[in-house]
């Protein structure tokens, strides 16, 4: 007959639960102890009911998480997921009914969300979930794991995509500080973020605001004020230039025109933020831009695009001379004595967006004709006002950029901060550690004691 196994005594328990010296990731203080998580908790798979079984889930009352569930969720807790399971089909499927402060990690697509069971749940095959245990605090188990993310995925395998399996989530180290250390580093820790995020909203606020502060600057620019001068009224946009004209139609071109890093032809999409971006597959020869040459492009016309998203236009530079106005566009050349950058500037405003936008013709697709473009309603004003214009624009919003610029670099160092500090937390560098506590180590031999 087989033997009996023998049942392993608290010391040999004790060492399966702790982590060798050798394998131990990095020095933590003397009260601490580097264990495996499989050696302190559970750690419980999910699963879900059949989905062709309504009776598996209409009317349920259990709450059950997938991984979509945690997907921008920035909660620490979780009661609920988008959907409940019935009792029946928790017990016909290998879904588990968890207890409150299970830790829910996402061990697949993608490994690393994790929350904190709120009260009783199950989830589905996507987490690997840790039952309470009194040897560590759900949050401080909760900040090491949202900390981990590549420590989660180097314990993962799989061909298609990485999967963390119970088996390799029993064995990821874990510093585990007397229990009185644990709560002075999850206060630490949340007192700390909670600094940042209230820094990061208020850049947040700084960053978003570009646009309306830019759209105020301009408002100022066009309406005269900020030169001093109360423009009393507008005028037709066709008293400023030489020539509009719409440019060819897609019958003029066919796919066999067009070549690579050829002359570029430039349509609406390649009009991006007042700046003409060509893309190198949509040009055409020497010899067919000749042939197009009444709609070559030149140096202070203002290329607008007449189909889709109104005020899309950008200023010709003397690097774009000569390149072709294409399908769904059309040339504003102006007189010489008006500035295409500050004109172009005019026509992408709100206020002209608006103005297009109610005159544009077309059902399905919006379309501006030469008539509506001639109408539209613009400032007028001299050369010399109009160059100090120009240049209280780029100086004011090279300002704004970078204040801009500043912020978004701001919110970046956040998270990095953010990273540092459980970086540190978990090495015991946060200055909460009291040398004088007795040791994780009596705590967990305790434990195993009475389990």
């Amino acid at each position: 007959m087989p033997k009996k196994k023998t049942a392993l005594t608290i010391e040999e328990r004790l060492q399966q639960a702790l982590v060798p010296a050798e394998e131990q990731p990095y020095e933590v203080p003397e009260n601490w102890v580097w264990v495996r998580l499989g050696g302190v908790t559970q750690v419980i798979g999910g699963g879900t009911p059949s989905t062709s079984k309504k009776e598996y889930y209409d009317g349920g009352t259990i709450s059950w998480l997938s991984p979509v569930d945690l997907s921008n969720y920035n909660d620490i807790y979780i009661s609920h997921g988008n959907k409940m399971i019935t009792l029946e089909g928790l017990n016909n499927s290998s879904a588990k009914l968890l207890p409150k402060d299970t830790v829910c990690l996402t061990s697949r697509a993608p490994i690393g969300y994790v929350a904190i069971a709120e009260n009783e749940l199950s989830t589905n095959q996507g987490f690997k979930s840790f039952l309470p245990s009194p040897t560590y605090l759900a949050r401080f188990l909760y900040w090491y794991l949202k900390g981990n993310k590549e420590l989660l995925e180097s314990k993962a395998s799989g061909t298609t995509f990485l999967e963390l399996s119970a088996s390799k989530a029993a064995t990821i180290e874990f510093p585990l500080p007397p229990l009185s250390e644990q709560q002075r580093i999850v206060e630490r820790i949340e007192e700390l973020f909670a600094k940042l995020d209230e820094a990061k909203e208020r850049l947040q606020e700084v960053a978003d605001s570009f646009a309306v502060r830019k759209a105020a600057i301009l408002h100022k620019a066009f309406t005269g004020e900020l030169i001093g001068k109360k423009i009393e009224q507008l005028v037709p946009l066709e008293s400023l230039v030489d020539l509009i004209k719409i440019g060819p139609f897609g019958s003029a071109l066919h796919e066999s025109d067009y070549i690579e890093n050829g002359i570029p032809l430039v349509n609406p999409k390649h009009i991006v933020q007042q700046h003409i971006v060509p893309q190198s597959k949509i040009s055409i020869s020497e010899e067919k831009a000749e042939e197009l040459s009444s709609y070559r492009l030149k140096a202070n016309d203002i290329v607008l695009g007449r189909r889709g998203e109104m005020g899309r236009c950008a200023p010709v530079n003397a690097r774009e001379e000569n390149w072709i106005c294409g399908t769904g566009s059309m040339i504003i050349r102006l007189k010489e004595e008006y500035d295409a950058r500050l004109y172009s500037l005019i026509l992408g405003s709100q206020a002209t967006v608006t103005y297009l936008e109610n005159s544009a013709v077309g059902s399905t697709l919006k379309n501006l004709n030469e008539k509506i473009v001639r109408k539209i309603p613009v400032p007028q004003f001299d050369i010399e006002e109009q160059h100090e214009i120009v240049r209280l624009i780029d100086d004011l919003l090279a300002r704004e950029r970078a204040a801009q610029q500043a912020a978004e670099q701001a919110l970046a160092s956040i998270d990095l901060m953010k990273k540092s500090i459980l970086a540190r937390a978990f090495r015991g560098e946060l200055g909460t550690n009291k040398a004088s506590e007795a040791s994780a180590l009596e705590l967990l031999r305790q434990v195993l004691a009475e389990n």
